[in-house]
């Protein structure tokens, strides 16, 4: 990575749900008392009254951008009621972001959404995108010199949620978080291609008041899961590719980007997508070592889109050993650059995540490049932190 453009963004990401703590009016909040197997939330890691802090390790760092998002539950805890409180916070989050001289890439839906709008029925009642689109205009009266405005985190994540939790809530075994495969070998449902559609239109009308009402880029993120197939087994890997990423990728050809967010590879055979078999060198959340999945899903991104420009929201690793996650991340910024090398506009490297955070229904996963005491909430950035922010102040990626 010789010719990084010196507007491109090195940073780290988070969600709200997963690092503020006490999101009492979400809809995940209220599921966490009640669905088996999954771990409560609580005060997560507090990063609601710690974000200066948060910030400030990743700027003094040497990193440059910040994703993070705004909380709808919090904006419009009841139907129709903002809470200007709530707007002023997300603002203050904003403006100490800009402060420390990192550029805010915001999130305004990052899979929780308000305990109301959940219990009316989700995304597929009739006034849902209505509802969406009130909250993005809201939003909108902070957003003022916000340039990266992500409209919704992995649609296609969440169109596979409903699945999960009605089979959790139902009894029919525990709750298992569709970003935690953990030790059995399993295959994760595919999204509801109907939900998914309804998710892009809410899309839509999220961007468009965007671009009517600032200046931000818009775009939304896809969970890219870099399928491969044997060629037997080209129709179903199209098939697949379709219905899990491709509907949505397929959705962003009018944004400004598309936020690329990648862990690792899976295979597809005449029955879908093969489990991640056991092995010595699989993450904590079960999936296998592939950082070169990085530089498979950008460069499949690419090309579905149309050439959408590429910002890298969330990529990394799932481990307890640092040195393994630098080397990790080293081999997936090297295959970036080789498509790079190739032609794809890529604008940033978010890393996933800033801190050891909440897992959506599990703590032990540890993605973070800040470690974070639960009980007293002291941070203590790892080796990793250090080691991207020199990259980032170098203006090049690793050598091989």
């Amino acid at each position: 990575m010789n010719r990084i453009p010196p507007d491109f963004l090195w940073g780290a990401s988070t969600a709200p749900h997963q690092i503020e703590g006490n999101n009492i009016n979400s809809d995940w909040w209220a599921r966490e008392q009640v669905t088996p197997g999954m771990a409560f939330s609580g005060d997560a890691i507090d990063s609601y009254h710690r974000y200066g802090e948060d910030m400030r390790l990743l700027a003094d760092a040497g990193l440059n951008a910040y994703r993070f998002g705004i909380e709808w539950a919090r904006v419009e805890p009841i139907p129709g009621h903002f809470s200007k409180a709530e707007l002023a916070h997300y603002r203050r989050v904003i403006d100490t972001a800009l402060g420390l001289g990192l550029t805010p890439v915001v999130t305004l839906q990052h899979f929780s959404t308000p305990r109301w709008f959940a219990d009316a029925g989700s995304w597929m009642t009739e006034r849902a995108i209505d509802r969406f689109a009130s909250y993005v205009t809201t939003a909108t009266s902070i957003l003022e010199g916000i340039e990266w405005v992500c409209t919704i985190n992995e649609p296609n994540m969440l169109a596979m949620m409903g699945t999960m939790m009605k089979a959790a809530e139902s009894g029919d075994g525990d709750w298992q978080s569709p970003t935690v495969e953990g030790d059995v070998q399993m295959v994760l449902p595919a999204p509801d291609p109907e939900v998914g559609r309804r998710l892009a239109r809410a899309h839509d009308a999220a961007r468009e008041i965007l671009k009517e009402r600032t200046d931000a880029k818009v775009g939304w993120t896809v969970a890219n899961q870099a399928l491969t197939a044997k060629p037997e087994h080209e129709a179903r890997l199209i098939e697949e590719r379709y219905v899990r990423e491709d509907l949505y990728l397929e959705a962003a050809r009018q944004d400004d980007f598309i936020g690329v967010q990648a862990y690792s590879t899976q295979e597809v055979d005449e029955n879908g997508p093969v489990p991640h078999a056991p092995h010595p060198d699989n993450t904590l959340v079960g999936t296998a070592y592939r950082p070169d999945s990085l530089g498979m899903a950008v460069r499949h991104a690419w090309k579905v889109t149309d050439g959408v420009p590429v910002l890298v929201t969330e990529n990394g690793i799932a481990t307890g050993d640092d040195n393994r996650r630098i080397a990790y991340t080293t081999e997936a910024l090297q295959h970036l650059s080789a498509a790079m090398d190739d032609g794809v506009d890529v604008r940033g490297y978010l890393h996933w995540s800033a801190l050891d955070n909440y897992e959506w229904g599990h703590w032990e996963p540890t993605f973070g490049l800040i470690a974070v005491d639960r009980e007293t909430f002291e941070r203590q950035p790892k080796p990793s932190l250090a080691w991207l922010g020199n990259l980032a102040r170098s203006g090049k990626g690793p050598t091989t």
